[in-house]
Order: structure tokens, then C-alpha cells, then sequence
């Protein structure tokens, strides 16, 4: 490549094409390509590139706690959970439609995987996701109380914005005092504007309790279960799953130690009898 192409090409911020050039020219002259198909070759790796790295900043963005995938997903460990459901959800038609999700069940069970799996597939649907525990969230708004920031909607701005807001953890504790009133405002007005998926292990007769604020409790649960898809997970916990088998393959490593005989040894044994003479050496 001419040095003065790939200034150009750097200048206007082509680096995807820039990067395939060399073996598109190379692709061009052995198959005798059109200049359109050449063209048109070359803007599609340059676009490959831009997605690529869209996606990696809204993943960042995001701010998942891990980055998960549904590939990785084992549902043969809990057959509760509907592997078409889950991924008819993936497809984010639920977000396309501003409807909500609410997966419900005892901890361990997959919850949070599956919400930042979905997530994770919504961004490359090509929508911005935010993630956050519950206690994130009431935490980030009292931080702005106790800073005392000029734009009072500052945070609110962030959770209103994202096309799918995951709220994970819902029901580990009881939340922080005014975590009711963060969470109704967020819920209002995202309400048949913008989709939101949460996560609980706690029933929902249950939120009032948590929250500590019966008509906040019963106001989100009013709206948020408006338009929303229930996914009830029961089985056992995944973590408890794994520190089960670590657990067995120790005592088969204990129980396989115990039953060892000891090396036999490889000299002979003297005896001293009782009247103090040494008799004959015995293998």
C-alpha cells in the first residue's frame, strides 16, 4: 500500500479498511473483480470493523458484572428454565416492544447469567444496555444526594436512558431507606418507554417488606407487571452444584489414599528377641 493511501485512509479514520487493503487488492487482480465489487468488499470490512467496536464500547458501557453468553448456559441442569423461552428473549422482540421481564427464583439458579446473557445479545442487536444490582442503584442515587449535584437528574438521565435496564439481586437484603422512592421513579418513567428485566429471589408479596414502603412497593409492582414476562427458575444452585463435585472427587481422593498398602521395604528386617540375641535376618 502507497504510503500516501494509508495516510489518507488514517486521516478518515478507515482502519478497518485500511487493515484489509493489502489482501483486497490481492483478492481484486486474481479474480478479476468489478471496481463495484471491489468496492463493496472493502466498505463491509470497514463496517465489520465499526459494529465490532460499537459493540465493545456499549459492552463496556454496560458495565456487566461478568460477560456472559447463553452458548455457555447449561439448561440440562435445571430443567425448569425453557431454553426456547430464554431464547425467544435473546431476540429482544420484548425490547423492541417496551415490555418488561421479571425471572423469579432461589439464588444459584442462574438468574444473573441469564439477564447479562440477554443483555449482552441485546447490544448486539444494536441497543444500549445498563446494568446494575439493586444496591448499585440505590447507591448511585444517594451518592448524588450526598454530593449534591447542580442536575438533579443526572443519575436518573442514566437509567432512563438505555433501550433494557438490568436491576439484578432484588431480595438478597432489605434495601437502604428511599431505595423504594429511586426505584418507583425509575419504573414510572420507564413504564411503556424503555424495557427493564429484574432479578429476585424473594417473592413478590415479599417486596413490600424489602423495600420497607408498602405504596412504593405497590406502585412498582402495578406498572412493572403491567407488560411483563414472570420466568419462575426452581432446581438446585449451579455454585452448589460445582462445590458438590469439588467436595466428591476429595473424599475419592481421601478414601483412594486411605486404601493405599505402604511401599514394601527393600531391606531385611532384624529382630531382637526377648533374651536380647539377634536371630536370623527375615525378608
Amino acid at each position: 500500500m502507497r504510503s500516501s493511501l494509508h495516510e489518507s485512509l488514517k486521516t478518515l479514520r478507515l482502519s478497518g479498511l485500511a487493515a484489509s487493503l493489502d489482501v483486497r487488492l490481492t483478492e481484486a487482480r486474481g479474480n478479476h473483480l468489478e471496481h463495484e465489487e471491489f468496492l463493496e468488499l472493502l466498505l463491509a470490512d470497514e463496517l465489520a470493523v465499526r459494529s465490532s467496536r460499537l459493540v465493545e464500547r456499549r459492552v463496556r458501557a454496560a458495565m456487566f458484572r461478568e460477560i456472559k453468553s447463553l452458548d455457555e448456559f447449561d439448561f440440562s441442569f435445571n430443567p425448569s428454565i425453557k431454553r426456547k423461552q430464554v431464547f425467544d428473549l435473546a431476540t429482544c422482540k420484548f425490547v423492541r416492544d417496551k415490555a418488561d421481564v421479571l425471572l423469579l427464583g432461589p439464588p444459584g439458579v442462574g438468574k444473573s447469567f441469564l439477564a447479562q446473557a440477554i443483555g449482552h445479545a441485546a447490544i448486539k442487536c444494536g441497543m444500549i444496555v445498563l446494568y446494575r444490582s439493586i444496591f448499585d442503584l440505590a447507591r448511585d442515587f444517594m451518592n448524588e444526594e450526598l454530593i449534591g449535584a447542580q442536575d438533579n437528574d443526572k443519575i436518573l438521565t442514566r437509567y432512563l436512558k438505555p433501550d433494557l435496564l438490568v436491576i439484578d439481586d432484588m431480595g438478597m437484603k432489605q434495601l437502604p431507606r428511599r431505595s423504594g422512592e429511586y426505584l418507583l421513579k425509575i419504573i414510572m418513567r420507564r413504564h411503556e418507554n424503555r424495557s427493564t428485566l429484574m432479578t429476585s429471589n424473594r417473592p413478590l408479596e415479599d417486596w413490600a417488606k424489602l423495600i420497607g414502603d408498602v405504596p412504593s412497593a405497590t406502585a412498582i409492582l402495578d406498572r412493572f407487571l403491567q407488560h411483563a414476562t414472570i420466568i419462575n427458575i426452581t432446581g438446585k444452585s449451579y455454585r452448589l452444584r460445582n462445590r458438590s463435585k469439588a467436595e466428591a472427587e476429595g473424599r475419592r481422593s481421601t478414601a483412594g489414599s486411605e486404601g493405599l498398602s505402604p511401599p514394601e521395604d527393600t531391606e531385611p528386617v532384624t529382630a531382637v528377641s526377648s533374651t536380647g540375641k539377634t536371630p536370623a535376618a527375615t525378608t
